[in-house]
């Protein structure tokens, strides 16, 4: 895998500002605000237990909302996609989480030109935890809840984590494997929406051809907290094939590996080799613009597009 070191790719709107957003003293919220106003993107600020989220809606919705008035788009059933736009601190945050949020961007652009209109895209805050915070402390967590208030409980999401290296699409499994340790009578109807989920993203990802995608259990990401929350939601990442088969025949041989992964960094040093590489780079300095692979970029928001189609 030959990462993209070219900034070629960064000239080009929307990711025109990626530089300004990764740098190391960016004000992230005041920068993505700034980028959504001038790609006159519609977009609605809602903050929630102290976090802000960003709401982009297709252009035809009206979006003040005001006490008593109804959450746009309900009843209807939108995809919502959804990137987290936090980072954890000292690290660029580059592919966890800043590309996926510009493809997102890149993919609201797609979607106004073409004329879509059941569609809501959210940047989500407060998906990195620090030290002794759990789910109930996530932004996605308290989101959902909030989503279930304005009658949005049954929208089907999409979120977009780690997207920008490598070519071979990951729909991650963790949810599904959570739930398997720890079933519960209402997980039932969890699990069959979570089918219902993982189905459409693979036959939008048959409808444009795309033939690398995998179903993996990945890293800690917001479908947890949307699960917790009372929404299931179906994460996407990407990673490098030459990590993603070996990674996937880790698993089949040792499927108790997930826990490592999910649960928290692996201690043992042997354990924490056999992690994608990709994976172990994120929330550090390592993730940073060196590591993009750009070319594939466009795979993801064409997908991100296709979901909101189909």
């Amino acid at each position: 895998m030959s990462f993209g070191k070219k900034t070629d790719w960064a000239a080009q709107s929307p990711y025109d500002r990626f530089f300004d957003f990764i740098a190391p003293s960016a004000n992230r919220f005041a920068v993505l605000l700034d980028h959504m106003k001038n790609l006159s993107l519609n977009t609605l600020v809602v903050s929630i237990e102290g976090n802000r989220h960003f709401f982009i809606f297709p252009d035809k919705i009206y979006i003040k909302l005001l006490p008593g008035d109804d959450f746009p788009l309900k009843g209807e059933n939108p995809v919502v996609l959804t990137a987290h736009y936090d980072r954890v601190e000292g690290s660029p945050g580059a592919n966890d989480n800043s590309a996926a949020v510009f493809m997102l961007l890149k993919a609201a652009l797609k979607l106004r030109e073409l004329g879509s209109d059941r569609w809501i895209i959210i940047f989500t805050d407060k998906e990195e935890l620090r030290s002794g915070e759990g789910i109930q402390e996530q932004g996605a967590y308290s989101l959902a809840r909030k989503l279930c208030k304005f009658g949005m409980e049954s929208v089907p999401v999409f979120n977009f984590d780690a997207c920008g290296t490598g070519e071979t699409f990951v729909f991650s499994s963790t949810t599904d494997y959570l739930m398997g340790k720890t079933p519960k009578p209402n997980y039932r109807n969890t699990q069959v929406r979570m089918k219902s989920l993982r189905e459409k993203v693979f036959g939008a990802a048959r409808k444009l051809y795309i033939t690398n995608a995998l179903a993996l259990p990945t890293p800690f990401s917001a479908d947890v907290g949307f699960l917790q929350g009372g929404i299931p939601c179906q994460t996407i990442t990407m990673l490098p094939s030459g990590e993603a088969a070996p990674f996937a025949y880790l698993l089949r041989s040792r499927p108790s590996f997930a826990d490592t992964l999910i649960a928290s960094p692996a201690r043992d040093p042997l354990d924490w080799r056999l992690i994608p590489e990709t994976w172990r780079c994120i929330n550090g300095p390592a993730d940073n613009h060196l590591r993009l692979t750009p070319e594939h970029f466009e795979k993801v928001v064409r997908l991100a597009v296709e979901l909101c189609r189909g």
